[in-house]
């Protein structure tokens, strides 16, 4: 099969689309033929080394998490899935090597969910690891409906899903972002606020807060913590958040909460802005996008 591949670690130049052989499927695992499968930070971050020290990186690298696509076969144990299923995923394996960037992929059936009917292959794509990544963050602070949560980089990636998936489960969301990312915050159902210098002050003006997500690093989980218990402050960019009694989240697989994200998005609660969709051998320039950080929502291989 084809697929976009680092022989070593290395930058987007360093992307090729070679042949490799097709994965093999093992127990309770599908095989699934890749429709899309969207970029994240973290792909071109590995692939450079930076999370050498906790993840077993084997090459050729085969980069991507985020996939969407059908199922061509299924091994023993793995009858939750059909063949000609349509499902999406965040496959991050024990280890990283056999990833998304091909025309196929493997992946257990604990990491997918159903397709959401409401959204095309690519906007699909672009759900797993950011939406639950947020969706996470706020289960861990416990946000419900009557809350006020304060979500920082509200219009970004993850912000985006936190947003929308806060506003579903009945909160009022203050979004901190540019003031150009109001309008698009308004659209998504919070109150924008400015990030900056201070924010502090802008906050106060807002009345009560019960919780706070941090979506984006920096001193944004500082100065949640002037607002908000600790217990109900996350941070998934600032691991110190823990020693002061927050919570510091990495997300992992799980197909029971794709599954709700389906179900928010088939419910018209929530969808994805898809700035750029590429074919597959233009994944260098896809990586050039996401690192620019100029774009707003998510960047997508095509396949």
């Amino acid at each position: 099969m084809k697929a976009i591949a680092l022989r070593e670690y290395g930058s987007a130049d360093d992307l090729r689309l070679i042949d490799v052989p097709d994965p093999k499927v093992g127990p309770a695992e599908v095989l699934i033929r890749v429709k899309a499968a969207a970029i994240n930070p973290v792909d071109w971050k590995l692939a450079t080394g930076g999370l050498d020290a906790v993840m077993e990186v084997r090459f050729p690298l085969v980069p991507g998490w985020d996939v969407a696509g059908v199922v061509e076969q299924v091994g023993f144990d793995a009858g939750e899935f059909a063949v000609g299923d349509e499902v999406f995923g965040y496959i991050r394996k024990d280890w990283v090597q056999q990833g998304a960037y091909a025309e196929l992929v493997s992946a257990n059936v604990r990491m997918l969910a159903k397709k959401p009917r409401a959204l095309d292959w690519a906007q699909a794509a672009g759900v797993p690891l950011a939406g639950q990544t947020a969706y996470r963050s706020l289960k861990r602070v416990g946000v419900g409906a009557g809350d006020t949560v304060l979500i920082h980089a509200a219009a970004g990636g993850v912000g985006s899903f936190g947003t929308q998936i806060a506003v579903a489960l009945g909160a009022r969301v203050i979004g901190t972002a540019s003031e150009r990312n109001h309008d698009y915050l308004r659209s998504l159902g919070a109150e924008p606020v400015a990030y900056g210098d201070g924010l502090a002050d802008r906050l106060r003006a807002v009345g009560g807060i019960d919780a706070a997500v941090d979506f984006v690093g920096g001193d944004a989980a500082d100065v949640s913590l002037e607002f908000v218990s600790p217990d109900r402050v996350a941070s998934i960019a600032n691991a110190e958040v823990e020693s002061k009694g927050g919570h510091y989240v990495w997300v992992r697989p799980d197909g029971d909460e794709l599954a709700d994200l389906a179900r928010l998005a088939d419910d018209g609660k929530l969808t994805v802005h898809v700035d750029r969709a590429l074919p597959l051998a233009e994944a260098a320039e896809a990586w050039r996008l996401s690192q620019s950080g100029r774009t707003r929502g998510k960047i997508v291989l095509t396949v």
